[in-house]
Formats: C-alpha cells, sequence, structure tokens
C-alpha cells in the first residue's frame, strides 16, 4: 500500500520520468553553433562529467556499505549527492552536446559491437533507471523501509550498472575525440 507521501509524488516522478528523456533527446539534437550562436565548444566537459559518473558510482557502493551496518543518515546523504551527481552529469552532458559536434566511435571489430553493447544499454537504462531511483528514494523519505529495500534491490544495480558504463563508454570514446 501506497503511503500518502508516495502518492504525493508519483505525479512528479511520472511527469519527470517522461520529461526528463524527452528534454535530453530533443535538447540533444540541439547544436548552438550551428543554428548561429557565437559559443565556444565546451569540449572540456565529457572526462568531468565521466568522473561524476566514476564518483556516483564509488558512492553508491559506500552507500550500500553504510545502510548494511545500519547508518541510515550516512546512506540517505550519500544518496542525495549521487542524485546531484546525476543531475550535475546530465546538465554537463546535455551542455557538452548543445555546444560541440558529436563524436563517431573509431573503433573497429568486435570491439565497435562491445562499444554499441555497452553504449545502447547504458542509454536505455539510464533512462529506464529515472522512475525506479525517484520511487526508491520517495520510499525511503518516506518512511516505507520494506518497500524502499525491496525497490532499491532493483535500483542499485541498475544505476550502478549506468554509472559504470558511462564511464566505461567515456575511456571507450575518447581516443575519437578532436
Amino acid at each position: 500500500m501506497m503511503t500518502a507521501e508516495e502518492k504525493k509524488y508519483k505525479k512528479w516522478i511520472v511527469t519527470l520520468s517522461i520529461i526528463i528523456p524527452l528534454a535530453v533527446a530533443v535538447l540533444f539534437g540541439v547544436n548552438l553553433r550551428k543554428l548561429g550562436y557565437d559559443v565556444e565548444p565546451l569540449t572540456f566537459l565529457p572526462p568531468i562529467y565521466a568522473t561524476i559518473n566514476g564518483i556516483t558510482a564509488v558512492l553508491l557502493v559506500v552507500a550500500i556499505s553504510a545502510i548494511k551496518r545500519g547508518n541510515v543518515k550516512l546512506h540517505e546523504n550519500l544518496i542525495k549527492v549521487c542524485m546531484g551527481c546525476s543531475v550535475a552529469f546530465l546538465l554537463m552532458y546535455v551542455a557538452y552536446h548543445m555546444t560541440s559536434e558529436s563524436t563517431s566511435y573509431g573503433g573497429e571489430g568486435v570491439i565497435r559491437y562491445i562499444y554499441f553493447f555497452i553504449l545502447i544499454s547504458h542509454i536505455l537504462l539510464s533512462i529506464i533507471i529515472i522512475p525506479f531511483v525517484l520511487f526508491t528514494f520517495v520510499r525511503g523519505i518516506a518512511g516505507a523501509y520494506e518497500r524502499h529495500k525491496k525497490l532499491a534491490r532493483i535500483t542499485y544495480p541498475m544505476w550502478l550498472y549506468v554509472a559504470v558504463t558511462g564511464v566505461i563508454v567515456y575511456l571507450m570514446i575518447s581516443p575519437y575525440y578532436s
């Protein structure tokens, strides 16, 4: 049974889970330079947002360790930082793509298939994970701990996969940045 807190946030979570991927998709196709705006390409961002993905992955592991040791407050604070890191990543990712030319992956053979498998699974799960993270978070702050724990068992590995594969994708494509 949903708590009052969960009911209160459900519409927001559903709305954000739809709007965020759509906004990213639309903005991904907008290049300010091609539209005639005199903006510098933000080519310095990819290693920064890849690092943020790496930090998110580490903090997720530490957050799980904290809750297993019974440190609820540390767990909650680390998850909030992870959510902030995810938002920062998203803003930088969109800003980069709105100001810079897309980079094509130059690998050949089997490694190319591996890269695209990782990239596609990363993108799909990064969309799917949004409502999972938000519902899991709301269940935690609402005190619905059993329901939180049950959903977190699904959310955590997906979120960790997205964070880790974000770093892997960057490492694989970074030799091809111009």
